[in-house]
C-alpha cells in the first residue's frame, strides 16, 4: 500500500517538476496550428472560385483547326440553373440532408464534434477510419468535387476547411445549385435534370412533390433507392422523405399523407449523348495531359477544360472506319482471337499526331493502346535508321554496290539470309533497301561498324541498349522493342529534311475560368537535326523505290508517291517456317508519316500471321493513305526514285548532280561502274577461255 502511494507521489512530483501538463498543451496546440495551417493552405490553393464554372462545363476537345471534336466527362450531367429547378427538389433535399443549410457556415459544429468523438473511439478500437460525422450539404459538395471517399480524419479536416472557403466565395443558392447538379442518382446519371428525365420523363423544373421526394431519397444510396432497380425500397424511402418535408414545414401533414398513397410511375426520356467520339485519340490526350502536364484524370474529366489538340477529324474517322472493317484484316484464329493492329499518323513538320487507333474490337477507356504502348521488334523498318543513313554519312552513295552473298560473321557464325534465298553477288544500295535484302544490310553494317549503326538508331530516339550492339541490329534486333508511334516519330526526320520532331497531341489547355495553363506553339515545334538535308533526300529517294518497285508495291495508294519501308519478324517455336509475328509498314510524304503494325497480342503456334514478306498488311495501309493524303494538301516530293536517278544521273535533284563538279562526280562514278563491269566481263571471258582450253587439252 505504501509502495503504491510512494509511486504515485513520485509520479506527481516528476509531473509537476517537468511541467508536463504545460508541455502537453504546447504539443497539442502546435499540432493543431500546424494542421490548421496546412488545411488553410490546401483550401486557399484549391481555387474554389473555379468550382462553379468547372461543374457547369464539360471538358471539350478541339481539333487542329480549333473545331469542337468531342467531350470528356465522368461525373457530369446536364447543368441547369436554380430557376430551372422546381422548388420541390431543394425543399426535399434540404429537409432530408441539411435542414440548417441556410444558418451554418459550411459545417456543423455539432456534427464535427461527433466526428472527433467517433475518431477517438475508432483509434482506441484500432480502426483507421471515422464513421459518419454529420456532413453538411456544402461538405458533401466539396467531398464529391475535390476529395476521395476515404473515411479518414485528415480528409474530414480538409473537407471542413474547403467548405468554409466555398462558403466565403459562393452564395447559398449557388452552392445548393452546384450540389443538385453534381450529385449522383444511380444508373450512370448525374444531376437533377438528367435524373428527372431518367426516372420520370420530364424536366427538373416540372417535377411534382412526390417525384422530388424520390430524387432526394436516392442521395444516401442511389443504387438501393432508385425506382428502376428497387421500386419497393424507393417507395419506402420516398415516404420517409415526404414525412421529413412535412416535419420541416415544406408541405402539410395532410398533403404528405395523401402523397404517400400514390404509386411511383417511372418514365424514361433520358438520352445519353456520348461525346467520346475518338476513343483512342482522346485516351492519348488524357495520358499526355497527365504524364506531361501534371493534371489528374479526375481533373481532366470533371474540371471543364478546353483542350486544343493536333487532331484531324477526317483522318481519325477514316482510320476508325478502316479498323471497324473486318475485311481489311486477316481472318481470326481458330479460337476466334482477332488479329490486332495499330496505326498512327503524324505531321512531320510539327510532330503533331493527327490520327491514332490502338486496336480492333471493343475499346476500353484508357485501356491498352497498341499504337503507343506495344513493344515489338521493328524488323526491316529499322534498316534505314541503323544501316543506310549512317552508311550515307560515312562515304557511301545511294547507288553504291553492296555485297549480296550468304556470309557468316563472328565466332557465333551469324548468317543472315534473304527472304527468298536469292543472292546476286552484288546489288546497288537502293535496290537492297527497296527489296528489303538482309544479306547486304548486315554486310554494310559490318563495313561501317556496329557502333555507328547503334549511335544512329539512338539519335532517332529509339530505346536501344548496350546489348543491342551487334549485327542483328541491322534486321531490327532490339532488346525492348518499339511502338508504332516511336517508329513514326523517327521517320519524321526523313520527311522533314533531316529534322526529327517529337510526337505529341496537345497544343493548348484552358481551364474553366479562361486561364491558359498550357500553351505549346505548334507552328514552331522544336526539332532535332538527325542528318543533313542531302542525306535525308537520298534516303527518301531510295525509300520511294519501296512502294514503286519493292516490297511495298501492294501498299502504294493510287495516284500518289510515297516513301517508306516495310518490315516483318519471324514467329519462333510455331512449327511453321513461314509464320510471322509482326508486320510493319511505315510510309511518308512531306506532309504526313503513317506507321501501321499488325499481329497477335500473344504469338504462338495457334496465333501467328502468315507470309514473312510483310505484304499482308498492304491493302489496309493503302486504304488508310488513300483517305488520309487528300486531306494533307500538296504531297509532291522534291526528289526522284533512286532507281530512276541511277539510270539518269543528269536529272538528279541533289547538289552532287549539278554544276561542273556534279557532272564530274557522276561521270567518274559512271566510268568506275563501266570499268568494273568491263573487268568483270574480262574475268568471266578468261574463265570461259581457260575452261575451253582445259577441255581441248583433255581431248
Amino acid at each position: 500500500m505504501k509502495k503504491s502511494e510512494n509511486k504515485k507521489s513520485r509520479f506527481k512530483r516528476l509531473w509537476k517538476r517537468y511541467q508536463l501538463t504545460r508541455w502537453l498543451i504546447v504539443v497539442f496546440l502546435l499540432l493543431f496550428f500546424t494542421m490548421s495551417a496546412y488545411c488553410t493552405f490546401i483550401a486557399k490553393t484549391t481555387h474554389v472560385q473555379n468550382l462553379q464554372s468547372s461543374l457547369e462545363q464539360s471538358t471539350v476537345i478541339y481539333d487542329a483547326k480549333n473545331n469542337k471534336a468531342g467531350k470528356i466527362y465522368s461525373q457530369k450531367g446536364t447543368y441547369v440553373s436554380y430557376k430551372n429547378i422546381s422548388s420541390n427538389i431543394p425543399n426535399a433535399i434540404l429537409s432530408t440532408e441539411d435542414r440548417n443549410f441556410y444558418h451554418e457556415h459550411g459545417f456543423s459544429a455539432k456534427g464535427f464534434g461527433r466526428a472527433i468523438l467517433l475518431m477517438i473511439k475508432n483509434k482506441i478500437m484500432h480502426r483507421e477510419y471515422i464513421s459518419g460525422g454529420g456532413s453538411t450539404l456544402t461538405q458533401q459538395l466539396v467531398k464529391n468535387a475535390y476529395l476521395t471517399q476515404q473515411q479518414t480524419f485528415s480528409r474530414k479536416l480538409k473537407e471542413l476547411f474547403l467548405s468554409i472557403q466555398v462558403e466565403n466565395v459562393y452564395s447559398k443558392n449557388q452552392i445548393l445549385t452546384m450540389y443538385m447538379n453534381n450529385s449522383y442518382f444511380g444508373n450512370g446519371v448525374y444531376g437533377v435534370e438528367d435524373a428527372s428525365k431518367r426516372y420520370f420523363g420530364m424536366s427538373a423544373k416540372n417535377l411534382p412533390v412526390q417525384d422530388a421526394a424520390v430524387i432526394a431519397g436516392m442521395l444516401t444510396n442511389p443504387s438501393a433507392y432508385n425506382p428502376v432497380d428497387h421500386p419497393k425500397l424507393a417507395l419506402q424511402r420516398r415516404n420517409v422523405v415526404l414525412q421529413l418535408m412535412a416535419d420541416n414545414n415544406k408541405i402539410s401533414q395532410s398533403e404528405a399523407n395523401s402523397l404517400k398513397k400514390t404509386p411511383i410511375q417511372v418514365r424514361n426520356s433520358y438520352q445519353y449523348k456520348d461525346g467520346y467520339k475518338y476513343p483512342y485519340y482522346f485516351d492519348a490526350v488524357i495520358d499526355e495531359a497527365i504524364s506531361k502536364y501534371g493534371l489528374s484524370e479526375s481533373d481532366i474529366m470533371n474540371r471543364g477544360y478546353k483542350i486544343y489538340t493536333t487532331l484531324n477529324q477526317s483522318q481519325q474517322s477514316s482510320l476508325q472506319n478502316d479498323f471497324a472493317n473486318d475485311s481489311m484484316f486477316p481472318t481470326n484464329a481458330a479460337d476466334g482471337t482477332k488479329v490486332q493492329a495499330a496505326s498512327v499518323a503524324i505531321d512531320p513538320r510539327t510532330g503533331g499526331v493527327s490520327a491514332v487507333v490502338g486496336g480492333r474490337g471493343q475499346h476500353v477507356f484508357r485501356g491498352y493502346n497498341r499504337a503507343t504502348q506495344i513493344k515489338r521488334q521493328p524488323g526491316s523498318t529499322i534498316k534505314p535508321l541503323a544501316v543506310y543513313t549512317p552508311a550515307l554519312e560515312n562515304g557511301y552513295d545511294f547507288n553504291s554496290d553492296l555485297q549480296n552473298k550468304v556470309k557468316s560473321y563472328g565466332s557465333n557464325k551469324y548468317t543472315p539470309r534473304n527472304y527468298n534465298n536469292v543472292y546476286t553477288g552484288t546489288t546497288p544500295m537502293y535496290k537492297a533497301l527497296a527489296e528489303s535484302m538482309n544479306a547486304p544490310a548486315v554486310w554494310l553494317l559490318n563495313k561501317i561498324g556496329v557502333e555507328k549503326g547503334y549511335d544512329s538508331v539512338k539519335s532517332f530516339g529509339l530505346p536501344v541498349q548496350k546489348r543491342d550492339k551487334n549485327l542483328a541490329l541491322a534486321l531490327g534486333g532490339l532488346s525492348t522493342g518499339v511502338s508504332p508511334q516511336q517508329m513514326a516519330g523517327a521517320y519524321t526526320a526523313f520527311a522533314n529534311e533531316g529534322n526529327m520532331t517529337t510526337p505529341h497531341y496537345i497544343r493548348k489547355i484552358v481551364d474553366s475560368s479562361g486561364k491558359v495553363i498550357v500553351d505549346e506553339d505548334d507552328t514552331n515545334s522544336p526539332s532535332k537535326n538527325v542528318m543533313s538535308k542531302s542525306v535525308a533526300n537520298k534516303m527518301t529517294s531510295m525509300m520511294l523505290g519501296v512502294f514503286d518497285n519493292g516490297t511495298g508495291v501492294s501498299a502504294k495508294p493510287y495516284g500518289y508517291q510515297v516513301a517508306g519501308k516495310t518490315g516483318s519478324t519471324e514467329a519462333d517455336n510455331t512449327g511453321d517456317s513461314d509464320a510471322t509475328r509482326d508486320k510493319w509498314i511505315i510510309g511518308y510524304t512531306p506532309k504526313v508519316v503513317l506507321a501501321t503494325w499488325e499481329g497477335f497480342d500473344n504469338t504462338n503456334s495457334n496465333h501467328h500471321l502468315e507470309n514473312l514478306s510483310g505484304t499482308g498488311v498492304g491493302p489496309l495501309f493503302r486504304n488508310e493513305l488513300q483517305q488520309i493524303l487528300p486531306t494533307t494538301g500538296d504531297n509532291t516530293f522534291s526528289v526522284k526514285d533512286a532507281a530512276y536517278l541511277d539510270q539518269h544521273p543528269e536529272s538528279s535533284d541533289d547538289n552532287s548532280g549539278s554544276g561542273f563538279w556534279g557532272k564530274f562526280h557522276n561521270g567518274a562514278k559512271k566510268f568506275s561502274k563501266d570499268f568494273d563491269k568491263g573487268v568483270n566481263n574480262l574475268k568471266q571471258n578468261a574463265k570461259n577461255w581457260w575452261s575451253d582450253a582445259k577441255k581441248f587439252i583433255g581431248k
